[in-house]
């Protein structure tokens, strides 16, 4: 009777911790925290006492709903049945009902306990417990930050945006002047018009994601510049490597990939939301000063931890340190800029995460040029606050753990890469045979030094 006494106290402190269900139901369904936890859950479950579908133990065996309430009813009645055959019916499920006796007997014989049953004062203590345990739950939950329905929407607005201006198969690079990775080529390419106001300017939008993406270019003259991520530039004297700027081979074609990928980060800015209501100067200025950055940040999804490449598809794709040599750049830029694709990778931002980072970027007040800055500020702080929003709500730990911060450190690191871009840019698109192989976007975007 001892054992039975502390198993049954036990029971009742386990009770407290039951997930809330109906009242009468909770109170028919105790078990046996041992009985329950030794049961192979791969064995199919059957009633002992007539073979219907179990549901689990109840007052210490293993039953079916039906069983589990009749045993409930007959113990709190004090029921006394007699058999009216002879005692000893097989309970069926189909003929439970027509021999009560026979049916509580058999309830005892698989070791259902009377003792088990909550009586109505344990129930209503039960109950009360139950409801101070989802009154703190509640209160808890409303604790939690939570983003409201317009920072989701801003949010499914970026995404929206992101995937429509970033295709995965890297499909269109074919349409690039393909890469050369030993002679250099020489194309010319002029155009004065200001591609990138005509850009801003239209309405609609999706003429920079369609198949006319380089409509605004000479059919023999293609976006030039390179990868998601890369941008032409050169050594000067500061420079680490000496690059010889007589052959880059690969500069047409990146600067082909830096073309298209400004008109992808122009189609990206238009969508976020208050972006085209700024002047018209403000977007251009904010566009032209923040585009390698965002490059940069989007050229992260195709980079690879493995090799240390940019996997933009076919091997014909796939960017080495050595083929972004070959378009004018050297380690002061390229060794930072691994180091920086190493710590972005690890993050592992979820997409959402890398979107509102990219938005953060754009929306930065202090860019040169920048007049209405309190209106950018306005921007880019809605935006800062729904990715904290959301790192404390959708971001588990431990990678949770001082991710904003470490989010706007890679914000301070693509300023300093920026720098060193501007200067190698500087240094090919001061000899004119190299800044002929540009296009008229990268020049505008980046500045034409010819004079």
């Amino acid at each position: 009777m001892s054992q039975l006494q502390s198993s049954w106290e036990m029971h009742q402190q386990s009770m407290a911790y039951l997930p809330d269900t109906e009242m009468e139901t909770m109170a028919a369904s105790t078990s046996l925290p041992d009985l329950a936890s030794d049961f192979d859950r791969n064995v199919p479950r059957i009633c002992g006492v007539c073979g219907d579908r179990a549901t689990g133990f109840h007052f210490n065996a293993m039953t079916c709903e039906g069983c589990k309430g009749f045993f409930r009813r007959s113990m709190k009645r004090k029921a006394m049945f007699t058999c009216p055959f002879n005692g000893d019916c097989k309970i069926t499920k189909d003929n439970r009902r027509h021999c009560q006796a026979c049916r509580l007997k058999r309830c005892v014989d698989i070791g259902m306990m009377k003792e088990f049953i909550l009586t109505d004062e344990e129930v209503q203590r039960k109950r009360e417990m139950i409801l101070k345990r989802k009154e703190e739950e509640a209160l808890k939950e409303s604790l939690k930050p939570k983003l409201s329905e317009e920072q989701q929407k801003v949010i499914d607005i970026l995404l929206e945006a992101h995937r429509k201006t970033y295709d995965p198969t890297y499909a269109d690079f074919t349409r690039f002047r393909p890469p050369v990775r030993s002679n250099p080529s020489n194309r010319g390419a002029a155009r004065s018009s200001s591609i990138l106001t005509q850009d801003l300017s239209s309405e609609d939008s999706t003429d920079l994601f369609g198949s006319d993406a380089f409509s605004t270019f000479p059919e023999s003259v293609e976006p030039k510049m390179f990868s998601n991520l890369v941008l032409s530039e050169e050594n000067d004297e500061s420079s680490s490597v000496n690059i010889d700027l007589s052959h880059l081979s690969m500069l047409p074609h990146l600067a082909d990939l830096v073309s298209y990928s400004i008109q992808k980060v122009i189609g990206f800015a238009k969508m976020i939301p208050g972006f085209r209501d700024l002047a018209a100067e403000d977007q251009i200025a904010l566009l032209k000063s923040s585009a390698i950055e965002v490059i940069m940040l989007r050229s992260n999804q195709s980079f690879t931890l493995e090799d240390m490449t940019w996997t933009c598809g076919s091997n014909d794709f796939k960017y080495r340190i050595s083929d972004v040599t070959q378009a004018g750049h050297s380690m002061d830029l390229l060794e930072p800029l691994v180091k920086f694709q190493i710590g972005l990778k690890k993050l592992n931002l979820h997409e959402e995460e890398h979107v509102l980072l990219m938005a953060i970027c754009i929306l930065s007040p202090d860019r040169p040029g920048v007049q209405d800055t309190s209106l950018v500020e306005s921007l880019q702080d809605r935006l800062s606050e729904i990715l904290q929003t959301y790192i404390r709500c959708r971001h588990p730990p431990p990678g949770s753990r001082l991710l904003y911060a470490k989010m706007i450190q890679k914000l301070a690191d693509l300023r300093s890469l920026n720098e060193e871009h501007s200067k190698q840019y500087r240094c090919i698109s001061l000899q004119p045979e190299h800044s002929m192989q540009l296009t008229p976007l990268v020049l505008e975007v980046f500045g034409n030094e010819i004079s």
